[in-house]
């Protein structure tokens, strides 16, 4: 994949505009309560200040109408953050589309809230023109909103005189693509969660690529009853049986193989005062819930992962937020960090396991890109990256 990189373009003077990813949680009161996109957002602007740029950010928050800011969904609060990292004043511009913003290299604003323009969600043409008009380089910055094909993420890109990829995005993008496009083998997945439904062409893409692709949660609960195990009351999808053995049977035709658990550990209510029971696969009863898989099952998977040449990793196989439904999640992070394969971790429930298990610094890409991170497991073109790669061969 070859794509323009921040690094290779001479912003020395230069109007540059960069889409970074600052969608970050708040409270009523507009406190932010976690600022890690914040930070993870800011070596792009610094490398551009410190190139002698006149630097423009701006991002999504919330999801405001088109045409209307509410407090709530003012960047506000992040400009503050992003000055204080930055040890600068960062002002806040509004309205500013339609007006010539005015910034003099080594310096950076941040410019409202991009949703509230009428037209970002759609890619509106004239929009993007606009926006272009404003800059003499793009920079995407945003992984996390790289499957979506907005003002900012694509027409910009479309229109703008340079348009490159900044060092979150390009590592992004070097992580994954080491990952799938050149793996070493065996190349092994951990895809769990409560629903197969929500990801099931993910699934089926990676039976067709990988070596071992482990199941968790509730997708493993369906994988078991395709197989005629007993899984009580325990969350699944029976509708999808059929789905489910055709992905079985795909990795079988490759001499692969989709690990199902021979042992679980279950309980008679979901809940933290619940009594964890470890059973059999087969001895599961009609009133037990299965919220993790048993040790036997979790050593196993734990020998997979340690003679793995990649691993990709996206969900915890058990209720690992309650304790006494962890086990098997922390011993196959255990094993993931000390494995010497090349790691990715993403998605939501990942990364609370990686933050709750303390193994950041053993992974080696954790990827915060969310919906960009599935749909890229899913084998789908990127929006925001596809216009990247062709502006870099016009």
């Amino acid at each position: 994949m070859k794509f323009l990189r921040m690094s290779d373009v001479d912003l020395k003077g230069k109007r540059v505009f960069i889409r970074a990813d600052l969608n970050v949680p708040q409270n009523d009161v507009g406190v932010i309560m976690d600022d890690t996109r914040i930070k993870a957002s800011i070596p792009a602007i610094e490398y551009a200040l410190s190139q002698g740029a006149a630097v423009m950010v701006t991002s999504h928050l919330g999801r405001p109408v088109e045409g209307e800011l509410n407090a709530e969904e003012t960047l506000g609060p992040i400009a503050l953050r992003i000055a204080d990292l930055l040890g600068r004043k960062v002002s806040l511009i509004s309205n500013w589309v339609e007006n010539s913003v005015k910034v003099n290299p080594g310096e950076v604003v941040l410019l409202e809230n991009c949703r509230i323009n009428i037209g970002e969600k759609k890619n509106d043409d004239g929009l993007a023109k606009k926006m272009a008009a404003l800059c003499d380089v793009y920079v995407n910055d945003a992984f996390g909103t790289a499957h979506r094909a907005e003002a900012t993420t694509y027409g910009l890109a479309q229109y703008a005189p340079i348009a490159c990829a900044g060092p979150l995005m390009a590592a992004e993008l070097d992580a994954l693509t080491h990952a799938f496009q050149s793996p070493k083998r065996p190349l092994v997945a951990i895809v769990a969660g409560s629903k197969v439904s929500t990801k099931l062409t993910i699934l089926k893409s990676l039976a067709e690529k990988v070596d071992q692709l482990i199941v968790g949660g509730g997708i493993a609960n369906t994988f078991m009853l395709a197989k005629g195990l007993p899984i009580g009351k325990s969350l699944a999808e029976p509708d999808l049986l059929d789905e489910a053995r055709e992905i079985m049977e795909i990795m079988a035709r490759r001499g692969a193989e989709v690990p199902i658990p021979t042992d679980v550990i279950v309980a008679n209510e979901f809940s933290s005062h619940a009594r964890a029971n470890k059973v059999m696969a087969e001895e599961v009863q009609s009133d037990d819930m299965i919220l993790d898989i048993g040790p036997r099952t979790a050593a196993k998977l734990a020998m997979i992962i340690s003679n793995a040449g990649t691993i990709v990793w996206n969900g915890p196989v058990g209720v690992f937020e309650i304790e006494q439904f962890g086990g098997g999640t922390k011993m196959l992070a255990a094993a993931i960090a000390h494995s010497p394969a090349f790691t990715v971790g993403g998605g939501g429930d990942t990364l609370a396991a990686i933050s709750k298990y303390q193994i950041a610094n053993q992974i080696d890409y954790i990827s915060t890109g969310g919906g960009a991170f599935l749909e890229f497991l899913e084998g789908k073109t990127l929006p925001a990256v596809d216009i990247l790669v062709k502006r870099a061969t016009q």
